[in-house]
């Protein structure tokens, strides 16, 4: 009887064993899958960044641009002010 049991304990143990190898298989492939979408979005998180990063310097420069128009734009004023005056004024 104490064989029978030992036995089938043997079989169970065997069993579960192969059940526990397939579980770590699948463990493990899911921790590659995980890593490799981990990589992709790390990836495309660099490229935002950079894109993000370029972008500000482009918004940077434009308002250098807008800033120099501005200015120009007030000079010219001023020069047409001056050259247009009535002599009334002078």
């Amino acid at each position: 009887m104490e064989n029978k049991d030992e036995g089938k304990n043997e079989k169970a143990f065997k069993s579960f064993g192969k059940r526990i190898d397939e579980f770590m298989v699948e463990v493990n492939e899911a921790g590659e899958k995980m890593q490799k979408e981990f990589q992709e979005k790390y990836e495309e998180l660099k490229v935002a960044a950079e894109k993000m990063k370029k972008e500000a310097e482009n918004k940077d420069r434009w308002k250098e641009v807008e800033a120099s128009l501005k200015k120009a734009g007030e000079e010219m004023k001023n020069a047409f002010n001056a050259a247009f005056k009535k002599k009334d004024d002078i």
